[in-house]
């Protein structure tokens, strides 16, 4: 089996745990009587721990390889998963949430690094979108178990299925001695990871990827609350967001075919344009089939976000620094998830859920007419 290959199915098992978990996450509380904001709150709590180590596994995966950060993240991820297994209560899920944030942070980090590293540069967009394939087969398997597994079998049961998919990667990382074992880097620059951003195109594109994330939180967050305003079951909810997991793995299946026909900057562009489209009509309806071909659409549009701007930060990183470009990306992206539940618990508080849904639309357009201006040739790589 390639390496890609191993590295995605891992990918798969991870991703799904962890969108999984914030369904269930979301849901339990509601149950346990929490509002939107406090609900924000523990959503955000996924993601404000791991703003002081995405940085810092970054440059570890640069020097001594991915396999360690990939294996100790797993291993504290399944430990945040276990944790509201055994205590389905408020109190378990604010500390089952940090330490899955932090568990997932190395993991990720570590494994985007460890994609770019394998094949040629000519390779890498196939490796990309390959990678991309298990995060969207996550995002999609994830809701569905959760919705399945907390109607059928309630929420302890629901955390509990989700840490036995840890299982294999764990075994995976722990028996492997080549997988991401070295790394690129060679010795310490000296400088910081911010000096990065001094580079125009590079900058340009994190903070694209800034602003796509914070449209995908926005929608992953509010789905929940908006399908539970309107009485619809945690099994139906789960189907809506899988819905749109499975558009976005359906298009990063067609993505190299695309972005050879047309450049990857107008491919993506294009994408955020037509999605801030399908965001404005979403709080306004609440038959079933329409909220299913509209979130398909979504995911068709926010699908090609990731393997996209993955790619162009990537070709984009110096050489030997493309760790914590990747851990730089995802600190900026980590501000997103802990500021967009926080401001969108408040927004939809206060106004009602369909400005949070506009809101979105202009922060999509705002990265597509950025993206459409990147047309800097990114510097050359090895």
């Amino acid at each position: 089996m390639k390496p890609i290959t191993v590295v995605t199915l891992l990918t798969l098992a991870m991703q799904g745990g962890h969108m999984g978990s914030r369904v269930v996450a979301s849901l339990l509380a509601l149950s346990l009587g929490a509002g939107p904001m406090l609900i924000g709150v523990l959503i955000a709590s996924y993601s404000i721990f791991q703003l002081g180590f995405a940085l810092v596994v970054g440059r570890i995966s640069d020097r001594y390889g991915s396999r360690w950060p990939m294996l100790g993240g797993t291993i504290a991820f399944a430990a945040g998963l276990v944790i509201p297994a055994l205590s389905p209560t408020l109190p378990a899920l604010f500390l089952s949430a940090p330490l899955i944030g932090i568990g997932f942070v190395f993991f990720n980090v570590a494994v985007q690094n460890l994609a770019g590293t394998l094949g040629s540069a000519a390779e890498r967009t196939r490796n990309f979108s390959t990678l991309s394939l298990g995060y969207s087969s996550g995002h999609m398997i994830g809701p569905i178990i959760a919705g399945v597994m907390i109607d059928r079998f309630g929420f302890g049961p629901a955390y509990m299925a989700f840490a036995v998919l840890t299982l294999a990667p764990i075994l995976t990382l722990a028996l492997s001695t080549t997988l991401g074992a070295s790394g690129a880097r060679k010795e310490a620059t000296g400088s910081s990871a911010f000096d990065l951003l001094r580079v125009p195109p590079l900058r340009r594109m994190i903070i694209v990827s800034g602003l796509v994330t914070t449209g995908w939180d926005l929608y992953v967050f509010y789905v929940p609350i908006y399908g539970h305003s309107i009485g619809l079951s945690a099994s139906t909810i789960g189907a809506i967001l899988g819905a749109f997991a499975a558009a976005s793995f359906i298009v990063r299946v067609a993505l190299p075919l695309l972005t050879r026909r047309y450049s990857v900057e107008t491919v993506l562009a294009a994408a955020m344009c037509i999605a801030a489209l399908l965001f404005l009509p979403f709080a306004f309806i609440d038959f079933v089939p329409a909220l299913l071909a509209l979130s398909f659409g979504i995911g068709l549009t926010l699908g090609v976000s990731q393997p996209l701007t993955l790619n162009l930060t990537y070709n984009r990183s110096p050489a030997g620094r493309s760790g914590e470009v990747t851990g730089l990306r995802l600190t900026i992206n980590n501000v997103t998830h802990i500021a967009v539940p926080l401001a969108a618990g408040s927004v939809g508080a206060l106004l009602g859920i369909a400005p949070v849904f506009w809101a979105s639309a202009a922060i999509l357009l705002t990265s597509g007419w950025l993206t459409h201006g990147d047309r800097e040739p990114p510097p050359a790589r090895q």
